[in-house]
């Protein structure tokens, strides 16, 4: 992995493959290793996937806003491919972090992919219900976040539930929440709840984006995403079938088919 120095922290950036520059964001409360199904796209693209700052080997400083954590994003474009603008999908919080980042420094982002997440602020009920997760967090320790979230984060279906990788991706998820610092996961919770909507600043993208949803996401259902394509011009909407909330994990080779049809359009001279 590579560093990237912040004034205040650094992050340590996992990189593959040479092309046009592609930034993976994960998700809360995981860190670069989620996206570990997406190196075959490192055939054709240079792959930039970071631990956000608090996640993963970029401990340290904790993260403050999703406005801060789309600085850091740019800082690792700026800094591992020399500005050169990037492809930029993030799943969930790192949806939220690839809008902020679409908006705050648009000379950096050649192309969005937002994955199960979605452009609203939190609900008055939603963030009271992250408060008072991240008060049990901090009294009982990860494990209650690790209950909380692992049955709403992969698709409940029957024959989702038969696939053969079911229990390795149950196993990941589980060890990854339990290796996560408490006041990271405190500190990322309230960063959530406090985002601000993000519906109108979608509104004036300009460029490509992709959508993508698993069919079965209880955490941002696919009509999240239906409103998101309704919002951002010219956005295409692809919906994964036998997913929830961890499309990219669930089924790796369904998400690299839809974001390689996806980036043939964007670089056509750089199949992936």
């Amino acid at each position: 992995m590579h560093p990237v120095q912040l004034s205040d922290t650094t992050l340590w950036v996992h990189e593959a493959g040479a092309g046009p520059p592609l930034l993976l964001l994960h998700g809360f409360p995981f860190d670069h290793r989620m996206w570990s199904g997406q190196e075959p796209l490192a055939r054709r693209m240079r792959l930039l996937v970071p631990d956000q700052r608090g996640f993963g080997r970029s401990g340290g400083a904790l993260p403050a806003s999703i406005e801060q954590l789309a600085d850091d994003a740019a800082a690792v474009i700026r800094a591992r491919s020399a500005g050169v603008p990037a492809v930029v999908c993030g799943l969930s919080m790192g949806g939220y972090v690839a809008q902020h980042l679409a908006a705050r420094h648009p000379e950096l982002v050649a192309a969005l992919v937002l994955v199960d997440t979605k452009l609203e602020a939190d609900t008055a009920d939603a963030r009271t219900a992250r408060h008072d997760l991240a008060n049990r967090v901090e009294r009982v320790g990860q494990a209650v976040l690790a209950e909380a979230m692992l049955p709403r984060l992969l698709a409940p279906s029957p024959a989702a539930r038969r696939m053969p990788r079911r229990p390795a991706i149950e196993e990941t998820i589980r060890s990854t929440i339990l290796a996560t610092p408490v006041p990271t996961i405190t500190a990322a919770l309230a960063a959530l709840a406090a985002r601000p909507d993000m519906t109108t600043a979608l509104g004036r993208l300009t460029v490509p984006t992709l959508l993508v949803v698993g069919a079965e996401d209880a955490i941002t259902p696919p009509e999240c995403l239906e409103r998101a394509a309704a919002v951002i011009p010219g956005s295409r909407l692809c919906v994964l079938a036998d997913c929830g909330h961890m499309a990219p994990l669930e089924d790796p080779a369904a998400f690299n088919a839809a974001l390689t049809d996806f980036l043939a359009g964007i670089h056509p001279e750089h199949p992936v």
